[in-house]
């Protein structure tokens, strides 16, 4: 698949703009940003990309007095891991009990879940507060012979986590090609099995199921329209994690859950980003 790398220069360029710019953007159909001088670089696929939407987001942008450009081109094919190692990714430890980490780290701490990954595009390492954060998640619940969903898999860090910790079956989906190869290649690198990965959206859950926990780590938009699919495939007092929204996000969110029966138990949050956990409850 082709993307487009876009190039956005923000005025005055601080965390919280270039934060709320990533969210706004991830709305517009942008599925991977990175820092860099000046604002953040964000990568769409060729076929999604509509101007029209993207010029209306900037536009309605919620921060007042914020100015935004933005120069495009086409995104190279590039050996991703390669720039990784160059550039961005270093291993992550969370909670002391998880290390993800790439091929070419050396010296890795151990520690009780060693994920190892191998990056195709330059997103889904673990890097960001909402993957960090459903792990988190994932560390402190019951998982052993619980069936998992992962919608919006990734790179699959989260499904192969689980699988570490004793669910299984576990589907991952996600709607990019390159995601559910390179899922399919880390689920290799770390010898796990029992894991399905799809290539799709919510709209392929018919008849799917019935799972124990859904982790959905996507945006707020997809996961308001989703959430209906999402409890048609889930067992009585399954586990709903959703991530991918802001804390004042929260009350959509709630208020949408309460409509399928999903009844709130908590939210943790790391800088501003948040993670919900719900329990299907008839």
């Amino acid at each position: 698949m082709k993307y487009l790398e876009f190039n956005f220069q923000t005025n005055p360029c601080t965390e919280t703009v270039n934060d709320v710019l990533s969210a706004v953007l991830g709305e517009a159909g942008f599925d991977s940003f990175l820092e860099n001088e000046g604002g953040i670089t964000a990568y769409i696929l060729q076929d999604t990309f509509d101007e029209v939407i993207l010029k209306d987001t900037l536009e309605n942008f919620p921060i007042e007095n914020s100015q935004i450009t933005y120069t495009w081109k086409e995104a190279e094919d590039k050996d991703w891991n390669e720039e990784w190692e160059k550039n961005y990714f270093q291993p992550i430890i969370i909670n002391d009990q998880c290390v993800i980490h790439s091929t070419f780290h050396k010296d890795i701490p151990p520690m009780e879940y060693d994920i190892l990954i191998n990056p195709q595009m330059a997103f889904g390492t673990g890097h960001h507060e909402t993957t960090s954060l459903i792990i988190g998640e994932l560390l402190n619940c019951n998982l052993e012979n619980k069936s998992v969903l992962d919608m919006g898999c990734g790179t699959s860090i989260l499904a192969i986590l689980a699988r570490m910790r004793g669910a299984k079956p576990i589907t991952a989906i996600d709607i990019d090609t390159w995601c559910v190869e390179n899922s399919k290649e880390n689920i290799a690198l770390n010898n796990v099995t029992d894991i399905e990965v799809e290539l799709g959206d919510a709209g392929i859950l018919k008849g799917r199921g019935p799972f124990d926990v859904i982790i959905a780590n996507i945006n707020r938009n997809i996961l308001l329209a989703d959430m209906k699919y999402y409890v048609q495939c889930m067992n009585p007092g399954a586990e709903l994690y959703m991530s991918g929204f802001y804390v004042e996000d929260i009350p959509l969110i709630k208020e949408e859950a309460a409509k399928h029966n999903l009844h709130f138990e908590h939210y943790k949050e790391k800088n501003n980003w948040a993670a919900v956990k719900f329990r299907f409850e008839l």
